[in-house]
């Protein structure tokens, strides 16, 4: 099949850029698909195709722009044009923007393939159901609050409309199918990006690394984890750089320079900026553990995904989606009330204190991240455009036929 894929693509730094690359990286794998177009946010980079593996032919169409009232327009003329026999959505609410006609706009592309009859799939991460409005940094107005519910339902309501919604935790299954009486829900794991060789978990010398990745500001706070390992040092005397890895969240934006100033003073802190997809192990190779300072969840955690395959142990808050990952996929670590910063230093320092539990910790989200590796997750997807291109033919045939529908 020739398959389309409506996502954000690097260098694009829309959110579930990098998911995007590696779904990219799995399908054209695929023996099923013959072509993959992905049609993705222009950017001021060209976006291209540096997969070193054979696979299907690629081609790429810049053809949204965030934050755009037209994408609508400009997306079903591609559609359109490339005429594929299948088409996936990798989403989140505000994946068309963070204006809400934008994003809201955006979120009726689903459900306009389909009455194109074009078999359509959404994966999508996250549901308004689980998110923290205040603490993702959406609105702290209770009135606001009400209103971006009442939207976010009235757009689920469109998103279910596509074929087949994808979602990466089974909580959110439920919650689609009881709220809503959704009969077209599958769970399909988030999956590991890549599955390195099981690593030594030795680590390299010098300071041990605590390491955070992400995008800050909103519900990812910095401050706590940095303040949580200067208890650590004071108490345990040991050697520690707290790496910052990754960039603003684009609602806040010079968050992390903020961040710099107001903690010049403290000894080893690393800010590294945005990280390209080709440093990625070697950032995660040489951390210790990989620690989510967050207030609220907002879907499944591909940071999760990427510590496990790399082998890492993990500190995590007792809240949300992380806490529902851990018991569907079998990831483990230290929880910690995220409104504490004694109760993260007690979960940190649990791991830099004894090795032996690091790489206990380390080998259990190892083979958990083991367990769904991205090939996997994309033969899920084929599995179900081939039972709609089943469906569709079977329609077709009585359709030709004459029978009502």
């Amino acid at each position: 099949m020739k398959l389309a894929i409506v996502t954000a693509f690097p260098p694009s730094k829309v959110t579930l850029n990098e998911y995007a690359y590696h779904l990219v990286k799995h399908f054209r794998q695929q023996t099923e698909v013959s072509e993959l177009v992905i049609l993705t946010d222009t950017s001021v980079e060209e976006a291209t195709i540096d997969f070193a593996e054979e696979g299907c032919k690629v081609r790429i169409e810049q053809c949204w722009k965030f934050n755009s009232y037209t994408n609508v327009i400009s997306v079903l003329k591609a559609v359109r044009r490339i005429a594929p026999n299948a088409i996936l959505f990798n989403l989140q609410f505000m994946k068309f923007g963070d204006k809400k006609i934008a994003a809201s706009l955006g979120l009726l592309l689903p459900l306009l393939c389909k009455l194109r009859r074009i078999p359509t799939i959404v994966l999508l991460h996250n549901i308004m159901e689980q998110v923290d409005l205040k603490s993702a940094g959406f609105t702290k107005n209770k009135i606001a609050q009400k209103i971006y519910n009442f939207i976010g339902t009235t757009l689920t309501r469109f998103i279910l409309a596509a074929d087949v919604v994808a979602v990466t935790i089974s909580k959110y299954k439920d919650i689609l199918e009881e709220k809503y009486h959704a009969k077209n829900v599958t769970l399909i794991p988030h999956g590991t990006f890549e599955l390195p060789k099981e690593p030594s978990f030795e680590l390299p010398d010098g300071p041990l690394k605590v390491m955070t990745f992400g995008k800050f500001g909103t519900y990812k706070k910095v401050e706590i984890l940095i303040e949580a390992v200067e208890k650590i040092r004071s108490r345990t005397h040991t050697d520690i750089e707290i790496v910052i890895a990754g960039t603003d969240n684009p609602n806040v934006p010079g968050y992390l320079e903020t961040m710099k100033e107001k903690y010049a003073h403290v000894p080893q802190v690393t800010f590294t900026g945005y990280v390209e997809e080709e440093d990625v192990p070697t950032i995660f190779g040489e951390t210790a553990m990989v620690v989510f300072p967050y207030t609220s969840t907002t879907g499944s955690s591909g940071v999760l995904h990427q510590a496990g395959s790399y082998g890492k142990a993990v500190v995590m808050p007792d809240l949300g989606d992380l806490n529902l990952l851990v018991k569907d996929e079998g990831y483990r670590g230290e929880f910690f009330d995220p409104q504490n910063v004694d109760s993260l230093a007690n979960a940190i320092e649990k791991i830099v204190v004894s090795a032996a539990y690091r790489v206990e910790l380390g080998i259990a989200n190892y083979r958990a991240a083991t367990a769904y590796p991205m090939h996997k997750i994309t033969e899920m997807y084929i599995t179900q455009f081939k039972a709609l291109r089943e469906k569709k033919m079977i329609q077709l045939e009585k359709e030709f036929q004459g029978v009502t529908l």
